[in-house]
C-alpha cells in the first residue's frame, strides 16, 4: 500500500467505494445518518455523471462555491454562453489553467464536467500527478429518465436531445470499470438519486499533516542501530526510560510533555537495530514520538514483505539481528514500517520532518514523487571519487518559510542552512548522534560510543549547500516585495522603493554576513498645545513630553521610561568574543570580530583597525561584567548612539549648518551698525532694528546649538600618548538597547532591565580603568573624558495616569534642554507593547529640546508666525512608517536569534532601507 492510498483511506484491492449494487438500489433509510464520503483535504476530486445527473447541484450543497470550477461557467467566460459547444476547448483551457492554480496553491478543487470520457479524465489525473495532490472520483450515476426530466424542467437545456444522455450513460458505464486502472486513488460510486442525497463529505486529514501539533519536539537524526547512544540522548533531552522484563527500553517519557520525533534510518550498520525498533515503536505506539520513514526502513520493509532485495549497506546485519528475535516482533515491526508516512508537517507548518529532505513545494503534498524524494533526495547524475551519486544540493536553493529538518547526508556537524538543518551526524560512523529541540533550535548531541560501520568515504562531507550556504540573490530584495513579520503581518515593499535601497546598499553598506539589523526611524511626539503668551515671549514649544504622555496614556500604557537622548549619531555594534566566534556564526574573514555600522548600514570607521579597538574595548566591558557568561553567547547586538555627531557629519556641518552660522556672523554685525547709527540720527528704525537684533540672536542660538555637539574625536589629546589612546580619544559610545544574542531575541526585554544590563558594562569600564592606573586627560570639548569610552543614558520613570510624576517628567526634560540636551525618548517601561485592539504601540517616541530643534527647523523656527505653521505639519505617515521598520526590525533579530539563514533575515533588514526611502518629511 503506497502512502497515499493510505492518505486518501482506501484499502488495497478496493479502489471503488461502490455505495449500491444496482441503479435504483435501496439507499439510505429516511431520517437515518448520512454516510460519511471521504475526501482528502488536499484533493483534486472529479465529478462524472451525465448531463442532467445533479453534479453542480451536489458540488454546491458540499463544497464551497470558490472550489468548484465548472465547464459551463468557463464556457460562459470564454463565449457568453454556458450552453456553446463550440466553446469548449477554450473554456477547458480556462478550466485546467484555474485548476492548476489552485492545486499549486494547495487548494482542495473540484472539477464540475460530465468528465464521462477517459480522455477528460487523462487530463485532469496527469494535472493532479504534476502537482502532487490525489486524484478522487466521485461517479453519479442516476437513471437516463431522471436526467432527461431534470434538462427538461430548465430552459437552457429543454432541447437537448435524448441520445446525448444515452451516450453519457454508456461513457460512463464503461467507465466505472478502468476510473482506479486510470490513477484515481478512491472512487466514490453512486448510484440513483437516494445515494447522491444521502451522503455527506467529510474532508480527511493527510496523514503528513500534523499542523495541530505544536510540540515542543525533539527532533532525532539518524540512529542506524545505536541503541546505547539513543538512550544517551534520550536521557540528556530530559526522556526517562521505561524498561520491560528483561530490562530493554521500550518506551521514553518527557516530564514536560515534549514530542520525540525521529527522522528515519532507524536501523542497518549499528549494533542492535532491534532494540532502536523496540525503543521507537513503543514510544510510537504510546503517543510519545513520531517517525517517518528513511530509506534504510523502506529497505528492510520490502525484505520483510518477502521481496528481493540486495543485502547492502548493514541490512545484512539488521536481518541477522532480527533473526534472534521472535515472530510476533518481525511481525510487528513490518507494520510499523508499513505505516510510516514519508514527512510530517508540525507546528503550523512552521516545521517539516523527512529523512532525506523536501523543497516547498512537496510540503504536504501526497505521491509517489515526494516520497521518492522525502526517502532518498535527489541526485544530479555523477558520482564521486568514492563511487557514491553526488546529491543535488537542493538546500542552497531553499527559500521555504517552514524548517526543513531531515537526515540521511553524513555531516561531521549540524548546522542551518537556508532554515534547513541535516541531523545525520554519522554515529554509526564513530560521529555523534544529534537531536534539535523545537522550537528553541537547540542543538544536543552525544558522542559514539565506537566506529560500529566503516564509512566507504571520510566524514567529511558538508551536507548538501555547504556550511555557508547560498549567496544572497538578487531575487530575495528586487522589485514589488511583501515580507512576512510575526508582529505586523504582511507589509510591502514597493518597487522603486527597494531599487532605492539596492544602490545604497550595494555600493555603500558593509559586508551583509555583518548586517543583521538596521534600527527604525523614531517618530516624533504629536505637536505640543498653542500657547499664544508664551509663542509672542519667544519661548512657544513645538515639541513637549506632556503629549508623549498624553499618548501612551490612551494606548494603555501606564509606567513610560525617559531616556536621555544623546546628539550623536545612532549607531548599532555586532561584538563577538572572539574572531572565532565571529566566523563560526557570521562567516566572515579572519581579522575581523564585528561591526559597527549607521542606521543605513554603513560603516561608521573608514578603517577596520578603529572599528576593532572600538570592539575591543567593548569586548573587555562585557567580559569583566559577565555577561558572555550570563547570557550563555558568543556574540551580542547592541542599540546606541556614537558621539560627537561631528564623526560622522562634518561635511553635512560645514555646508549646511556651519554655513548659516559663518554667514549670520558676517552679516548682523554689520546691518546692526548700521541701524544704530540710524537710529542714533533720529531715523525712525526701531522696529526693524528690533527685529534684526532678534534674528541676530536666533542665528547665534542656532550656532550654539550645533557647537555642543562637536569636538575633535579620534586623535590623541594634546600632550597625550598616542598609542595609549588608541585612536579612540574624544569617541564616546551611549548603547541603550541590547537587541539579541545567541538563541534569543531581547527586543521585548523591559527597558530598565536593558539599561540596568548597560549599567554593568559601564561599570566594568569604570574597574578596568582604575585597575589599569587611567587618570582622566585634559577634556576635548564640555564634560568629555577623552579616554572614556562609554557613555551613561540618563533616565526616569514616570507614572502616566499619576499628575506629580507626569509633572516631575516634565520638569526632568526642561532641566536637560536648558543645559543643551538634545531631549528624550519616551518609551513604555515593558517594551513590545500592543493597545487593546491587538496594535503595536509605538515603541518610543522622540521629544526633542527647544533650542535643538533650531537645527532642525532653522534659527527662527520659535517666531510665533513661524511655529503657528510648522504645528499643522503631519505625523501620520512618519508614525505609520516608524512602526513598520519596527516590526521589520523585529522580524530580523527574531530570524537572526533563531539562526535562520542570512537571505532570510537580510530580508528583513534591507526592507528597513527601502522603506527609509520612502517620501517623509526628513525633519520629523
Amino acid at each position: 500500500m503506497t502512502e497515499g492510498d493510505r492518505t486518501s483511506g482506501a484499502q488495497p484491492g478496493a479502489e471503488v467505494a461502490a455505495a449500491g449494487a444496482a441503479s435504483g438500489a435501496p439507499g439510505p433509510v429516511p431520517g437515518s445518518a448520512p454516510r460519511a464520503l471521504g475526501v482528502p483535504d488536499l484533493s483534486l476530486v472529479v465529478l462524472i455523471g451525465a448531463t442532467g445527473s445533479g453534479k453542480s447541484t451536489f458540488a454546491a450543497r458540499h463544497f464551497k462555491p470558490t472550489e468548484v470550477i465548472s465547464s459551463d461557467f468557463c464556457r460562459g467566460l470564454v463565449s457568453d454562453d454556458a450552453n456553446d459547444q463550440s466553446a469548449s476547448g477554450d473554456a477547458f483551457e480556462v478550466l485546467h489553467f484555474i485548476v492548476g492554480k489552485r492545486l499549486a496553491a494547495g487548494r482542495l478543487t473540484v472539477v464540475d464536467a460530465t468528465n464521462v470520457q477517459a480522455d477528460a479524465r487523462a487530463q485532469l489525473v496527469r494535472l493532479a500527478r504534476e502537482h502532487d495532490v490525489l486524484p478522487v472520483a466521485i461517479v453519479l450515476d442516476v437513471p437516463e429518465h431522471v436526467c432527461a426530466e431534470r434538462n427538461a424542467a430548465r430552459a437552457d437545456r429543454a432541447g437537448l436531445p435524448r441520445r446525448v444522455i444515452q451516450r453519457h450513460q454508456r461513457e460512463l458505464r464503461r467507465s466505472v470499470g478502468t476510473l482506479a486502472r486510470e490513477g484515481f486513488r478512491t472512487v466514490h460510486l453512486l448510484r440513483g438519486e437516494r445515494e447522491v442525497e444521502g451522503v455527506e463529505v467529510v474532508r480527511e486529514r493527510r496523514f503528513n499533516d500534523l499542523r495541530h501539533l505544536t510540540g515542543p519536539f525533539d527532533v532525532i537524526g539518524d540512529v542506524h542501530g545505536c541503541r546505547a547512544e539513543l538512550e544517551t540522548l534520550l536521557d540528556r533531552l530530559g526522556y526517562a526510560l521505561a524498561r520491560d522484563a528483561a530490562g530493554r527500553a521500550v518506551d521514553a517519557v518527557h516530564p514536560e510533555g515534549r514530542t520525540a520525533v525521529f527522522v528515519g534510518d532507524l536501523v542497518d550498520r549499528g549494533p542492535d537495530s532491534p532494540g532502536v525498533l523496540r525503543l521507537v515503536m513503543g514510544m510510537v505506539a504510546a503517543g510519545h514520538a513520531l517517525c517517518v520513514s528513511g530509506n534504510h526502513e523502506h529497505k528492510l520493509g520490502r525484505h520483510l514483505a518477502g521481496r528481493t532485495v540486495r543485502h547492502t549497506h548493514g541490512l545484512a546485519e539488521t536481518i541477522a539481528q532480527l533473526a534472534t528475535e521472535d515472530e510476533a516482533f518481525r511481525a510487528g515491526v513490518a507494520t510499523f514500517i508499513e505505516g510510516l508516512v514519508s514527512h510530517y508537517v508540525l507546528d503550523g507548518g512552521a516545521l517539516v520532518v523527512c529523512h532525506a529532505g523536501l523543497p516547498e513545494k512537496y510540503h504536504g503534498r501526497t505521491s509517489g514523487r515526494v516520497r521518492s524524494f522525502a526517502l532518498y533526495g535527489d541526485t544530479t547524475g555523477e558520482t564521486d571519487e568514492f563511487g557514491l551519486p553526488v546529491r543535488y544540493p537542493w538546500a542552497e536553493e531553499y527559500r521555504g518559510r517552514a524548517a526543513v529538518v531531515y537526515g540521511h547526508t553524513p555531516t561531521p556537524r549540524a548546522g542551518w542552512l537556508n532554515n534547513t538543518l541535516c541531523l545525520d551526524t554519522g554515529c554509526t560512523f564513530g560521529g555523534k548522534l544529534t537531536a534539535v529541540r523545537w522550537p528553541e533550535r537547540e542543538l544536543v548531541d552525544v558522542p559514539a560510543e565506537r566506529v560500529w560501520y566503516a564509512p566507504t568515504k571520510p566524514l567529511a562531507a558538508e551536507a548538501p549547500g555547504g556550511a555557508d550556504g547560498r549567496p544572497l540573490d538578487l531575487g530575495d530584495v528586487a522589485g514589488r516585495r511583501t515580507v512576512e513579520t510575526r508582529h505586523m503581518g504582511r507589509l510591502a515593499v514597493r518597487e522603486e522603493n527597494a531599487a532605492a535601497a539596492l544602490e545604497v546598499m550595494s555600493r555603500f553598506a558593509l559586508d551583509p554576513r555583518l548586517l543583521p539589523y538596521l534600527p527604525p526611524t523614531m517618530a516624533p511626539c504629536a505637536t505640543a498645545e498653542p500657547s499664544d503668551e508664551a509663542d509672542a515671549r519667544g519661548e512657544g514649544f513645538l515639541e513637549h513630553p506632556r503629549e508623549a504622555f498624553a499618548e501612551y496614556r490612551a494606548a494603555g500604557v501606564r509606567e513610560v521610561v525617559c531616556e536621555e537622548k544623546h546628539m550623536g549619531s545612532r549607531a548599532v555594534v555586532l561584538v563577538c568574543r572572539s574572531e572565532a566566534a565571529a566566523r563560526e556564526r557570521f562567516g566572515v574573514p579572519e581579522g575581523v570580530s564585528g561591526a559597527v555600522h549607521t542606521r543605513t548600514g554603513r560603516p561608521f570607521f573608514d578603517d577596520r583597525a578603529t572599528t576593532e579597538r572600538l570592539l575591543g574595548r567593548i569586548r573587555d566591558c562585557v567580559e569583566r561584567a559577565g555577561l558572555w557568561a550570563e547570557l550563555d553567547t558568543p556574540w551580542l547586538l547592541l542599540d546606541a548612539e556614537l558621539m560627537p555627531w561631528s564623526l560622522k557629519a562634518t561635511g553635512l556641518l560645514r555646508t549646511q549648518y556651519a554655513a548659516v552660522g559663518a554667514a549670520s556672523r558676517s552679516v548682523f554685525p554689520e546691518a546692526l551698525g548700521a541701524l544704530e547709527a540710524a537710529a542714533a540720527r533720529g531715523v525712525d528704525v526701531a522696529s526693524l532694528l528690533d527685529r534684526q537684533r532678534g534674528r541676530a540672536a536666533d542665528a547665534a542660538a542656532f550656532t550654539d546649538a550645533y557647537r555642543r555637539y562637536c569636538w575633535r574625536a579620534g586623535q590623541p589629546a594634546a600632550g597625550a600618548d598616542a598609542a595609549g589612546s588608541d585612536g579612540l580619544a574624544g569617541i564616546r559610545l551611549a548603547p541603550f538597547h541590547l537587541l539579541a544574542v545567541a538563541g534569543r531575541s531581547l527586543a521585548a526585554v523591559p527597558h530598565t532591565e536593558q539599561l540596568a544590563l548597560i549599567d554593568r558594562l559601564l561599570a566594568a569600564e569604570r574597574t578596568l580603568r582604575e585597575e589599569a592606573g587611567d587618570a582622566p586627560p585634559e577634556a576635548a570639548g564640555p564634560g568629555v573624558d577623552r579616554m572614556r569610552l562609554l557613555a551613561p543614558t540618563r533616565r526616569l520613570v514616570v507614572d502616566t495616569e499619576d499628575e506629580a510624576s507626569v509633572a516631575a517628567g516634565v520638569a526632568w526634560w526642561l532641566d536637560l534642554t536648558a543645559d543643551g540636551g538634545e531631549g528624550m525618548v519616551v518609551k513604555p517601561v515593558g517594551a513590545l507593547v500592543r493597545q487593546p485592539d491587538g496594535r503595536l504601540v509605538q515603541p518610543g517616541v522622540k521629544c526633542r529640546g527647544r533650542e535643538y530643534l533650531r537645527i532642525v527647523y532653522g534659527p527662527e523656527y520659535t517666531r510665533p508666525e513661524n511655529l503657528r505653521r510648522l504645528r499643522a505639519r503631519h505625523l501620520g505617515h512618519k508614525r505609520s512608517l516608524a512602526l513598520r521598520e519596527y516590526a521589520l526590525g523585529l522580524e530580523a533579530l527574531d530570524r537572526l536569534a533563531d539562526g535562520e539563514p542570512l537571505w532570510r533575515v537580510h530580508e528583513a533588514v534591507f526592507a528597513v532601507l527601502a522603506l527609509e526611502s520612502e517620501p517623509v518629511d526628513p525633519r520629523l
